[in-house]
């Protein structure tokens, strides 16, 4: 719930936006913001006043493919202890998910993060570690591989660039968008700085914005008011946590640790220098390297998206969670068809908690 002070400053912001008579459609890419838009109303509240918010890429298990998944459920049927976190186990694939060969008995484990995964691993066990997230999760990845982990340690890195994304999405021009929500976990990391050439080659305006209802609604209002200068700059509203130059020393260890690769991502075509890859000093604990043997039987099978999923379209903004035709009905967090409706940050499962 808003507190009173917070209700005051939210009117004095939405009063603001219905005196510049906008019509605006924004993008953010935070799982978090969405969580913090749909629970609190403020897509409501902002489409009255002439402004729809879109989710775009902004959950990390979403994003992650098929083929990823496909590759941790292979190395668990060999006998390989799978490590990952608890949205990641339930992400359906081709035969079942990851919850479900726990169940019949491959050693799938959950955890909170990669040093519980090399806990494990420190008792003898051959343990693989899907890493996913973006920046802000790739560095505790990163940082674990500079202390030289026991060869028994490997990982599947699905780590990604937020920024290659975006400049994706704005480059295959399937909606029109008139401004960026920038995600603050992220920006903690990579900085205001990092956003600059985006707004330069599009001329959009982008706000990096806290997860507070008042930092979203603050976001959305310094984006309106730089349409309505004509700006196209990077503001940062997030000055309490975010640097102009990010977090040089998770900087520096991802620098270290890993070097950029064109990958896809859910629902998109390949996306240049957006995946982060194990440099060749690293390779030892690259677990598609290590079991590539295992891994090639894969090659040559065609895994699609569960049929009727419209998850890729969510991701990249094309459609709303509940124009999915499985939404609600065949599709739910209980039953999820899709990894948008399995992840807590993911547009379908806020949706369908907060709005069901």
């Amino acid at each position: 719930m808003f507190r009173l002070r917070d209700k005051e400053i939210a009117n004095i912001i939405l009063k603001k936006l219905k005196q510049m008579d906008v019509n605006l459609q924004i993008m953010h890419v935070c799982g978090t913001h969405q969580d913090t838009i749909v629970r609190f109303g403020l897509d409501d509240m902002l489409r009255k006043h002439g402004i729809k918010i879109i989710q775009g890429p902004g959950c990390p298990v979403c994003v992650t493919t098929p083929e990823e998944i496909e590759k941790g459920m292979l190395l668990a049927e060999k006998g390989i202890t799978i490590a990952t976190f608890g949205d990641m186990v339930r992400v359906p694939g081709i035969k079942g998910s990851l919850e479900e060969m726990h169940v019949k008995g491959k050693d799938v484990r959950i955890v909170y993060g990669i040093h519980e995964a090399l806990e494990i691993a420190k008792k003898g066990k051959e343990v693989v570690f899907m890493a996913v997230g973006f920046e802000t999760t790739a560095p505790s990845t990163a940082s674990i591989l500079l202390r030289n982990p026991p060869e028994n340690f490997s990982i599947i890195s699905c780590h990604r660039f937020i920024p290659p994304a975006i400049d994706a999405i704005l480059g295959m021009g399937e909606i029109a968008l008139d401004g960026l929500l920038e995600p603050g976990h992220v920006s903690t990391i990579i900085g205001a700085k990092a956003y600059e050439e985006i707004s330069k080659k599009y001329e959009i305006p982008q706000v990096i914005a806290g997860f507070e209802p008042i930092d979203v609604l603050m976001g959305i209002w310094m984006i309106a008011k730089q349409v309505k200068e004509g700006r196209h700059e990077i503001e940062n509203e997030y000055t309490r946590c975010v640097k102009y130059e990010g977090n040089k020393k998770a900087l520096d260890a991802l620098d270290k640790v890993f070097d950029e690769g064109d990958a896809h991502w859910r629902g998109f075509p390949v996306i240049k220098k957006s995946k982060m890859v194990l440099k060749g000093e690293f390779e030892e604990y690259d677990a598609e390297k290590k079991y590539e043997d295992f891994l090639e039987e894969l090659e040559g099978i065609e895994i699609k998206e569960p049929p009727g999923c419209r998850c890729g379209d969510v991701l990249r903004g094309v459609i709303d969670a509940r124009e999915c035709p499985l939404f609600g009905k065949k599709c739910t967090p209980e039953h999820p068809i899709g990894p948008c409706m399995v992840s807590f940050e993911g547009a379908c499962n806020i949706e369908y908690r907060y709005k069901k």
